[in-house]
């Protein structure tokens, strides 16, 4: 009778260490090209915050008698500040500023936002208001900036994107 020997197969150490080396090699060209990805989505996403903040802000001084959101008592003259700002924006208004919650009679304009976004190259959503003749240049210490007196409303984020645009031009 003839006896049948079995024979045994198996990867070897060399074999598992090419695999893994082919494995590594791939991981390095795919990571870095996911987190640029991610940062093309932090500043699309930044552009589209922006461009949507810019516009509520417009309509709401067109609905306000020409006075931008963010001054007290809709007095242009007065100073600006954050708290004025986020409750002309968050907030329903009557025709001269006087805020209310959402349905209240007599105010019928707004909310115009429901929240502050969060600027998402800094993570922040504060905003820093600049009176007229005010510094608009970024510090990276709020969310955004804010210049009602020229609407102007930027990202307060140095740096820039992929293509060398920086955040506080867009």
């Amino acid at each position: 009778m003839m006896s049948k020997t079995r024979k045994h197969t198996a990867f070897t150490l060399v074999e598992i260490l090419i695999v893994v080396i082919i494995l590594g090699i791939l991981a390095a060209i795919v990571i870095p090209q996911f987190s640029s990805a991610a940062a093309r989505g932090r500043a699309s996403m930044l552009a589209d915050d922006l461009r949507l903040l810019r516009t509520q802000i417009s309509i709401f001084k067109s609905q306000h008698h020409d006075v931008p959101p963010g001054y007290a008592n809709m007095d242009p003259s007065g100073a600006p500040s954050e708290a004025v700002f986020l409750d002309h924006i968050t907030q329903a208004t009557s025709a001269a500023g006087a805020v209310a919650a959402p349905g209240t009679p007599g105010h019928p304009f707004g909310p115009y936002m429901r929240e502050m976004p969060v600027n998402p190259i800094n993570q922040k959503s504060s905003i820093r208001v600049e009176a007229a003749g005010g510094t608009l240049a970024p510090a990276d210490s709020h969310g955004w900036i804010y210049q009602p007196s020229t609407l102007t409303f930027k990202a307060d984020s140095p740096g820039s994107d992929d293509g060398g645009k920086a955040f506080f031009d867009y």
